[in-house]
């Protein structure tokens, strides 16, 4: 090997990993560093062998779009982004010893956007058009050992376009990993577990392990498995198998664990299975699989329950970009945004409208999130020109099952979507293949209800045939959610999507008790809207399909049948600028900004879904002299909230009925805003508001001051305009220069600007309503990372961050 070609022995490889073993068993390598990248540019000439100086030196993930300048021409359009496609090549060189020559090698890519085609050592190894879907080539038979070097290629094709409704990234933009295993093992995705019976005292463990003989000849082995709770075992078999030579086979077994700790979204207990192959009492293989012991139900009466306790389910939808780092996967860039939710009272994530990372169901399996895992943004009938529509025929049941197969041990995998929107609900070739998706899944997982996200949820909707999906999933509609039990009166309901509240964080139209719905319709071009492409931040703007957050959230929580809801969105993302076009680019649809900035709405979802004391007054407090402003209140815990301005008392409010907000029309007077919330006379929490002066400095203000020197981890960096006093300048728009030194990068800025075209990986930007953000990157070598911030008249600011 490659003295810096890194092998090593990591935690999980999707469900599968490795405890520390002998060179013998499985291997698990970090396939990620040392690529080297191409964009083509319109030559025809073969890309697999060009010279060295044709090339840049990169690290997966890599989404190349993001890196890209926006342009209202570039193909994908702006519900796509407004970034740049194109086809992209990739290579790596490595060196495999030649003891390990009677090994078997295997290349994980986590996913290609899109129409990815791979080779290794000038050997077709094949091509996946899904740009979403996990995949897997087997290197063996064609690898050279010793001194001699292997090159792998691969072209990725996302030129034709438009493909996708929102921006999709290009390139190698998931995790690759290098696995070796003997000629007999545990195969790709080889486990699959079940727990049907559980009691206080234990649960039954079904297991389902396939293992891969190799060998030319027949195999007597030793199957053992092992149930780690807390690195304690808890449960074992053993069992002796005969397997032919170049075949599969599925081993079904019984355990039981005792006292099972039961996997809860407050306490998600996590239990492992060591499968464990050995063949003349050594030990051939070693595959870890992750899984959660927990029962639940969608009921038509009493709505979802886990664990035999009802829990409505409090969800969000979320696209997969990242913001400014692009579609390129992150670990902690995932695990920032889930604590953004967490926080906020989420317990729910749909994954719209594809398979997500599996690095995104790690963490949910860890963090509490109970998953509605989505595989199809459309069937045979498309959406865009160039989309997935054109490969159904080919591939819709290759890619159907193996996205089954990858993410079915998830604890935190609830329910299977089939599909979202889908064109053929309005066609009667849309029974057939409702039928036919729900047989594949139901023949890999029968644990789990399976729907559709569809509009409109009646029984007239062809996807909504009797017996065959196990929820009934309404997009939008909420009017119709109380007719739900008499329409289908033996399915229960789920809120697949709903709402598309729409706003701008920090802007604020008066008055705010006029709702607006923009646009007109969905297939209108809207001409009407704010200067700037603004839309008002408090909660009074919904598309005509949706709702405001209040509306809907008022249906869900009054009936225990309705299972719960998916908000769109959790985060805006890249692309679909409802309502506006060109010069927006990104959405206006989170109850979070591009930059993870929550918006006002935000704290409307804390005060009601959290058991915490929640006190938000808004808006800012700079506005002209003697205008009226409406100031809103967020609160819970408490019975009333009291208003002072100046110190002067503006009144008690209290939410009556089933108010979610209370408010208060205020002529603007420059001073202090002050909310006082009380609970039987006492007082809760006292939140302020003051008029802001002119900008003096900048504050910086970490997620995280201490990072892993492992190239990968992240700070995210708030950065926030100040007056004299310390307090928020919300009409600040100073641009903000970064310098870092230390074994650090910046990666990424942000402001939540939906219109800016500045470049993400700048390093500079913009404050957009006071504040902007800055993402750091730890390098490999330890130390300390300064990062100063500057601007013209305003104090610098530095911050230090520790490289360990």
């Amino acid at each position: 090997m490659k003295s810096n070609f890194l092998w090593y022995i990591i935690t999980f490889l999707l469900f599968v990993g490795c405890k520390k073993q002998p060179v013998e068993n499985r291997l698990i390598v970090d396939f990620n560093n040392n690529w080297s990248f191409m964009l083509e540019n319109g030559e025809k000439e073969a890309k697999l062998n060009l010279k060295d100086s044709t090339w840049s030196k990169i690290k997966l993930p890599h989404d190349w779009s993001i890196e890209g300048e926006f342009d209202e021409n570039n193909p994908a359009t702006y519900n796509g982004g407004a970034l740049p496609g194109g086809i992209g090549w990739y290579k790596k060189s490595f060196k495999i010893t030649k003891k390990d020559s009677a090994k078997n090698f295997y290349i994980d890519f986590g996913g290609i956007y899109m129409n990815s085609e791979v080779w290794i050592n000038n050997h077709y190894l094949g091509k996946r058009p899904n740009g979403y879907i996990s995949f897997r080539y087997n290197l063996t038979p064609y690898l050279n050992y010793g001194e001699k070097e292997n090159l792998i290629n691969v072209k990725v094709d996302n030129s034709q376009q438009p493909n996708s409704r929102w921006y999709s990234g290009s390139g190698i933009y998931r995790n690759v990993w290098l696995v070796k295993t003997d000629k007999l093992h545990v195969d790709n995705w080889g486990t699959y577990i079940t727990t049907p019976i559980i009691t206080k005292d234990s649960a039954t463990v079904n297991v389902e392990t396939t293992i891969a003989n190799n060998y030319n000849e027949a195999k007597d082995a030793k199957l053992k498995t092992i149930v780690l709770f807390n690195n304690n075992q808890v449960a074992e078999n053993s069992h002796q198998i005969k397997i032919s030579p170049q075949k599969n086979l599925t081993f079904s077994e019984k355990l039981t664990v005792n006292n099972p700790k039961l996997w809860f979204v407050e306490n998600p207990h996590l239990y492992k299975l060591i499968s464990e192959i050995y063949i003349d009492n050594k030990l051939v293989d070693q595959y870890e699989t992750s899984f959660g012991i927990r029962s639940f139900k969608f009921d038509i009466n009493k709505g979802f329950l886990l664990n035999n306790k009802p829990l409505k389910i409090k969800g969000v939808c979320n696209h997969h970009d990242l913001g400014a780092l692009g579609a390129a996967i992150n670990t902690r860039a995932l695990e920032r945004q889930l604590e953004l939710l967490k926080e906020m009272g989420v317990n729910g994530i749909r994954t719209t409208h594809n398979p997500p990372a599996p690095e995104l169901l790690d963490l949910c399996d860890k963090m509490g999130f109970i998953v509605m895992d989505e595989s199809f943004d459309m069937w045979k009938k498309s959406k865009t020109k160039y989309d997935y529509s054109l490969y159904w025929d080919n591939w819709h049941q290759k890619d159907l099952k193996d996205f089954i197969k990858r993410d079915r041990n998830h604890p935190s995998v609830f329910i299977w979507s089939i599909g979202n929107e889908i064109l053929e609900q309005w066609d009667s070739t849309g029974v057939q293949i409702t039928k036919d998706l729900v047989k594949i899944v139901k023949s890999l997982d029968s644990t789990r209800p399976i729907t559709t996200a569809n509009n409109p949820p009646s029984l007239t909707n062809n996807l909504n045939i009797p017996d065959v999906l196990d929820l009934i999933g309404y997009n939008y509609a909420h009017k119709e959610y109380k007719n739900h039990k008499n329409v289908f009166p033996n399915r229960p309901f789920i809120a697949t999507e709903t709402t598309s509240a729409l706003a701008t964080r920090g802007y604020y139209d008066q008055k705010s008790d006029t709702l607006k719905r923009w646009p007109v319709s969905w297939d209108k071009l809207f001409t009407g809207g704010n200067p700037g492409n603004t839309v008002s931040s408090y909660d009074q703007v919904s598309t005509p399909w949706g709702s405001t957050h209040e509306e809907t959230w008022k249906i869900i929580k009054k009936h225990d049948y309705l299972s719960g809801l998916f908000v769109w969105t959790g985060f805006d993302y890249l692309g679909e600028p409802t309502p506006y076009v060109w010069p927006s680019r990104s959405s206006y649809f989170g109850i979070i900004d591009l930059a993870g900035f929550p918006k006002d709405v935000y704290y409307m979802y804390q005060s009601e879904w959290t058991d915490k004391p929640v006190l938000h007054i808004f808006p800012h407090w700079n506005w002209e002299e003697g205008k009226n402003v409406d100031v809103w209140a967020y609160y819970s815990q408490a019975d009333e909230v009291e208003l002072f301005l100046n110190e002067k008392s503006l009144g008690i409010k209290k939410k009556q009925g089933d108010d979610l907000h209370i408010m208060w029309r205020v002529p603007f007077k420059k001073g202090i805003l002050k909310a006082v919330s009380r609970k039987n006379g006492k007082e809760v929490l006292v939140k302020e508001i003051k008029t802001a002066e002119k900008a003096y400095e900048i504050a910086l203000e970490p997620d995280r001051n201490e990072l892993k020197a492992n190239t990968s981890d992240l700070s995210f960096i708030t950065v926030t305009i100040l007056d004299k006093n310390g307090t928020l300048v919300p009409d600040a728009t100073n641009n903000i220069l970064f310098t870092i030194e230390g074994p650090g990068k910046i990666v990424g800025v942000d402001n939540g600007d939906p219109t800016s075209q500045a470049s993400f990986k700048a390093s500079n930007r913009n404050a957009f309503y006071g504040k902007c953000l800055v993402i750091v990157k730890a390098l490999k070598e330890k130390g300390t990372i300064k990062l100063s911030a500057n601007t013209s008249g305003l104090k610098e600011a530095i911050i230090n961050i520790n490289v360990k």
